[in-house]
């Protein structure tokens, strides 16, 4: 089924992969002992909520349990519902998705928010990912990128992949991202969390900084995992963020 791509009603394609954003190799598998990964579409769009709806209610492991139209039904759905995850849309009318992002992210345990976008990244998206979310989605996704990002962030990865890593980066340096000149929030890790950090933050997995630390790649997982304790964030996603903002790594450098 095809998914809407812009909010003006028209319909794309299957999309393309862009080129130097090939799929991971091993996608994530279904959640284990029946456990169902339950979802929020919010969309002002009535095309994309239903496609997104058909698409993920589809998989054996994901359950559509409500959906939005803008950024206010977003956050009620979040505090009646407790989803799992939200596909939020940035552009709604009455409040947008952005700031429906922050306040559910506020939240005591909140749900995962992936942000919905077009192919063309912009302003939103990273202000999207400041303000809380785990990632970005495009709304032409494929039915199995769809279902693989649901599950990735449910599980508690960002949605990051290498190649669309990259192309976020890219963006910064093409925008002139802002980002704070002082590192004083990175004065708690070590050397080498900082040196991951700044590779996690150039768009390299846990195998490539492995490779090119020489170590275990779960001696990569462990440093990640004590960088985004120390430094109080959720995930990867924020963690690329914030070494921009802190200047840890220089877009384009």
């Amino acid at each position: 089924m095809t998914v809407p791509s812009t909010g003006d009603g028209s319909q794309t394609t299957p999309p393309v992969p862009p080129a130097g954003d090939s799929p991971p190799t091993t996608p994530p598998a279904p959640q284990a002992g029946g456990v169902t990964i339950r979802v929020v579409v919010a969309d002002d769009q009535g095309m994309v909520r239903s496609g997104f709806s058909v698409l993920l209610n589809a998989q054996d492991d994901i359950e559509v349990v409500g959906e939005a139209v803008n950024g206010r039904e977003a956050i009620a759905q979040a505090a009646a519902l407790r989803p799992d995850v939200i596909l939020m849309d940035v552009r709604m009318p009455v409040l947008d998705g952005l700031e429906a992002t922050r306040e559910i992210t506020a939240m005591p345990d909140p749900p995962k928010i992936l942000v919905l976008t077009t192919f063309d990244l912009d302003d939103y998206v990273y202000e999207a990912l400041r303000a809380g979310a785990s990632g970005f989605l495009l709304k032409d996704a494929s039915a199995i990128e769809l279902a693989n990002a649901v599950r990735l962030v449910a599980a508690g990865d960002a949605l990051l992949a290498p190649g669309v890593t990259r192309r976020l980066i890219a963006e910064f340096a093409r925008m002139g991202a802002p980002r704070r000149p002082s590192r004083k929030q990175l004065d708690g890790l070590t050397e080498r969390e900082s040196e991951v950090l700044a590779l996690v933050a150039r768009g390299m997995s846990n195998a490539e900084i492995a490779d090119h630390l020489v170590v275990a790649e779960q001696t990569v997982k462990t440093h990640v995992g004590r960088i985004l304790m120390k430094l109080g964030l959720r995930d990867r996603t924020q963690a690329v963020v914030l070494a921009y903002e802190s200047g840890l790594v220089q877009p384009g450098g």
